[in-house]
């Protein structure tokens, strides 16, 4: 008898929540009727938007707490109220989401308050039946679980109006995409700008201005050639010095847009001279990807004895082989005499390679200049539909506050997102930093 009385005033309480979500949806159903006027006599289109994310936030507010008490979750399925007020206004008033919740709210107005009168009407007679059949009879109660059946019939009804129906569930989906699709690629049109920009400026400041001065000795010399042959040399000399700087100027534009290196070596190969360039100690893993022929590429601080088992990090135990330490598990050529040698591995499309390759050059420069990290590691790996990129470093971490304040991490997320990819940076304060990039890719 104790438990049923406790059962029942449990779902007695949570009518009284019911009834008291019906008096706002009431008030909810006067602020749209109010909204409607407003909006049919124009001078308050502007508040539509506004009252129809009111009515989701309460909507939202009961399948939360309808997902609590049942323990199944209620899906969702809006339009996005974004744009200029024109077209937020057409949203919120074709969205099948608005008039689900507002026949909902119709509805919760209903039963939420017939409902929780009919608990308080059952408490007396229930009480007097259960004692009687309970206490003289010795069975269990009859009339008190008819409150939790009272509660059960209200949660079952918010559920099925709450519950959107499969086409809207898809149109949201479908709309949500084209949102994403839209940001990516303004993103991805922003970040092709600021590239152009770039390159503009450095070849108006470096191989320009080389190339004009390189002009001008030219011309001196020329001038001066009969007269003065010792002074033409020298400049002459000069001239080549300037062209060489010119072609090194040329060579670093033509780096930062495609490098060369990821032709004529593959990703892993230009990770691994990434590496070894970056005045780190950098150890590199890659699996089910090619290396590139010849090894591990330029000498440098890259393939040193792991990272001593930092945790996050991809390290080796110390002690291990340098020269092989970092050598992967998957895709590896096997040596000369063990056997035939393995089928080569698919690359990435270019696209893909390239964005890979920036990610690991950003997240590398950046640990360089700012983690104050003296190791760090970079995993390749192939997946059946992607390519995961993870770069680990044990530095000082903040790189999310960082983020904020404009840095490399901003480009990086606009070129994944304009491939469709994804990127999860995890960078506590103290450190350690993991950035992991997932780019979708056809093999």
């Amino acid at each position: 008898m104790r438990d049923a009385i406790r059962d029942a005033g449990r779902a007695s309480l949570q009518l009284l929540v019911g009834a008291a979500v019906s008096i706002v949806c009431y008030l909810m159903i006067g602020v749209a009727l109010f909204t409607a006027f407003l909006t049919v006599t124009v001078i308050g289109a502007g508040v539509l938007p506004e009252s129809v994310l009111l009515l989701r936030r309460l909507a939202g507010w009961e399948r939360r707490r309808v997902a609590a008490l049942t323990g199944t979750p209620v899906p969702e399925a809006y339009f996005p109220l974004e744009g200029p007020l024109p077209a937020r206004v057409r949203t919120a008033v074709s969205d099948p989401g608005t008039r689900s919740d507002l026949i909902w709210a119709g509805a919760q107005l209903l039963y939420g308050l017939v409902l929780w009168y009919a608990s308080l009407v059952l408490w007396a007679p229930a009480l007097l039946v259960d004692g009687v059949v309970t206490g003289l009879a010795g069975r269990p109660p009859v009339a008190l679980p008819l409150h939790g059946r009272l509660a059960g019939l209200a949660t079952d009804w918010s559920r099925t109006l709450l519950t959107p129906a499969p086409s809207a569930v898809r149109d949201a989906a479908l709309a949500a995409r084209i949102e994403q699709l839209t940001a990516t690629r303004a993103g991805a049109i922003a970040a092709h700008g600021a590239e152009l920009r770039r390159i503009e400026r450095d070849l108006h400041d470096g191989a320009q201005a080389r190339l004009v001065a390189l002009s001008m000795r030219i011309g001196l010399a020329k001038r001066a050639y009969e007269s003065d042959p010792v002074a033409a040399r020298g400049l002459l000399d000069d001239a080549q010095t300037q062209a060489e700087e010119a072609l090194a100027e040329l060579r670093h534009v033509v780096r930062g847009i495609h490098p060369p290196i990821l032709t004529d070596r593959g990703l892993t190969g230009a990770v691994r001279a990434l590496a070894a360039s970056s005045g780190l100690e950098v150890r590199v893993s890659v699996t089910g990807l090619d290396e590139p022929p010849g090894g591990d590429g330029p000498p440098g601080r890259n393939g040193s004895p792991g990272l001593g088992g930092s945790p996050g990090l991809a390290g080796s135990p110390p002690g291990d082989d340098p020269s092989h330490g970092d050598r992967p598990t998957h895709g590896d050529r096997p040596a000369h005499g063990d056997g035939p040698p393995a089928a080569p591995q698919p690359r990435a499309p270019a696209a893909v390679e390239a964005a890979a390759y920036f990610v690991v050059a950003e997240a590398l420069t950046n640990a360089a200049k700012h983690s104050g990290a003296d190791r760090a590691a970079v995993v390749l790996s192939r997946e059946p539909a992607a390519l995961h990129v993870r770069v680990a470093d044990e530095g000082r971490g903040g790189a999310e506050a960082g983020e904020r304040t404009g840095s490399g991490l901003t480009g990086m997320r606009r070129r994944v997102a304009a491939l469709d990819g994804s990127v999860r940076l995890t960078s506590p304060v103290g450190g350690p930093t993991v950035i992991e990039v997932e780019l979708p890719c056809v093999w």
